[in-house]
């Protein structure tokens, strides 16, 4: 048997459209030269020339983040203050780690249009398709359209979105972390925004999300090559930054596919 290992997670890339203009990130970068004035810090007048290899001192980089840039696990505090019918919501820093390496399956979505509307019937059909019945603690990653468009322009509005009855279908039988490859677990904004004024339903903004007043969970978002992986018999290590009182925390998340 052997062992592979399939990188689920997107490059934290500036130049790479991955969200809306407001919250991209930005990367300062520092050569070896630049931080010569750190390491004089520490060893004043040392020059450039005298460190091992003669080109000063260190590479590093400044960042400017949002912990909801690339690849990362949101806690169920990112979107509301309670969770499970009324408990103070979990944060990032508190989330189980036993949720977080876990056996795995994904749900093919991309025949859905972007802007569809997932429901508990088509999580169900899907399982049934694939031959695979859940079980506590899984881990389901959706396969959405969205993942073929990373670095569009309009990434943000590609893919299905997971509606709050396909998401309790999920949680109710003790799923507790979940992903996709789209830019939010819920359908794209630009869709929503046109059901919410034809209808006047502002229920529909953010139903998955919201599912988890009723039963708290977490879910990935921003993944990418779920295409290279099977419908299941994989494990997921989404292990997230350790934020305190964060909404989110950035995750390398890798599939390890047993052979």
């Amino acid at each position: 048997m052997t062992r592979r290992f399939v990188d689920l997670s997107i490059t934290l890339d500036p130049d790479v459209i991955t969200d809306p203009p407001f919250m991209r990130p930005r990367i300062e970068r520092k050569d070896h030269l630049q931080t010569m004035a750190e390491l004089q810090h520490f060893f004043p007048g040392v020059t450039a020339n005298q460190i091992t290899g003669g080109q000063g001192f260190a590479a590093a980089e400044e960042v400017y983040l949002s912990t909801h840039n690339g690849t990362h696990l949101d806690a169920p505090w990112h979107y509301h203050p309670t969770q499970d019918g009324g408990r103070p919501a979990m944060t990032i820093d508190h989330v189980p780690l036993d949720w977080c390496f876990r056996p795995a399956v994904k749900l093919d979505f991309r025949h859905f249009d972007d802007g569809y509307v997932a429901t508990a019937a088509d999580v169900e059909a899907e399982l049934v398709r694939i031959g695979y019945h859940l079980q506590p603690l899984d881990i389901v990653l959706v396969n959405t359209r969205a993942g073929a468009a990373l670095g569009d322009p309009e990434f943000v509005s590609r893919g299905c979105g997971m509606g709050r009855e396909a998401t309790l279908f999920l949680t109710s039988r003790g799923v507790r972390v979940t992903g996709t490859d789209a830019w939010s677990w819920d359908a794209p904004f630009v869709y929503t925004a046109r059901r919410v004024a034809e209808t006047g339903d502002t229920s529909l903004i953010w139903e998955g999300h919201k599912a988890g007043l009723e039963i708290g969970y977490c879910h990935l978002e921003k993944l990418h090559n779920l295409e290279e992986l099977p419908p299941y018999g994989f494990t997921v290590s989404c292990f997230p930054a350790k934020v305190k009182g964060g909404s989110a925390g950035w995750t390398r998340a890798v599939a390890i596919v047993d052979e």
